[in-house]
């Protein structure tokens, strides 16, 4: 059974820690170790991404965090500020799939968080509009998901995590399955809003390419059960673009990276 004491909180701050987890393993009643033990630290505004082949707990760790599973054992903390509960969430979640309602308007789709928590019609709307052009979909409020391209559907997707102004930002490869150019654009759009936003990022992905670029810290996970076998800190602005993306040091951090994960995946091969 999993510590009832396991989720708490931490002490917010500009400067202090978003993210804490101390020991965790997560072991599920079919008896597969999926994760740990991990230990993790995220800074306040840090985007980080966790980078490891399929089955090695990098998604289980996002649900552990979110509270949407408990761990089996150790601690998971994050930061909630005092005013939280008159704000909104400390956490946005976005899936690898949008899992937007089909029979909804992309406005009703964003406001369904908010009408969950009972937040007033006029500033539900508020922050509704607010956070449809955080993402670029203002003009497209009316619209149904059937109308949308695989792009715009996961910017609705984003937008509805975005709307209860969360700390913290969790992306369960939010672009795995988009084609290369929107998945690029999306990328930029990406960095683009947490430069703005300043939110806490914490990134699933498969890619080496797509975590280098938009990283502050790449954490490199072994195959199950998940722990962490490398972390990379990427020294390039935070304003990143096609010079950043074609530059000898992006290849370089990517084949650092690239060889850090190769013994992952060869131990995944083996199971």
């Amino acid at each position: 059974m999993p510590d009832p004491a396991a989720l708490s909180d931490l002490d917010a701050g500009p400067s202090g820690l978003a993210v804490s987890l101390r020991g965790v393993t997560k072991v599920y009643d079919s008896g597969v170790e999926a994760l740990g033990p991990l230990d993790l630290d995220v800074r306040s505004g840090e985007f980080v991404s966790l980078l490891g082949p399929s089955g090695c707990g990098k998604s289980t760790a996002l649900r552990l965090i979110a509270g949407l599973n408990a761990p089996t054992s150790g601690t998971v903390r994050v930061s909630n500020r005092a005013d939280r509960a008159q704000t909104g969430q400390s956490i946005g979640f976005v899936f690898q799939e949008p899992t937007l309602m089909p029979w909804a308007s992309v406005r009703e789709n964003v406001r369904l968080p908010l009408k969950l928590a009972r937040v007033p019609v006029a500033e539900a709307n508020a922050r509704i509009n607010a956070a449809l052009a955080q993402v670029g979909l203002a003009e497209f409020a009316d619209s149904f998901p059937r109308e949308l391209s695989g792009g715009m559907k996961m910017r609705v997707s984003l937008a509805r995590a975005l709307v209860t102004d969360p700390d913290i930002l969790l992306m369960d490869e939010p672009f795995a399955a988009l084609d290369e150019f929107t998945r690029f654009r999306l990328n930029n759009d990406l960095l683009s809003l947490w430069g703005n936003l300043r939110k806490t990022v914490i990134f699933v992905t498969h890619s080496v390419f797509e975590s280098v670029y938009l990283s502050q810290r790449v954490i490199v996970m072994t195959a199950r059960p998940g722990r962490i076998s490398a972390e990379f800190r990427i020294d390039a602005p935070e304003s990143r673009g096609e010079e950043f993306r074609t530059s000898a040091a992006y290849a370089g951090y990517c084949r650092e990276v690239s060889k850090a994960l190769a013994p992952s995946y060869d131990e995944n091969a083996d199971r």
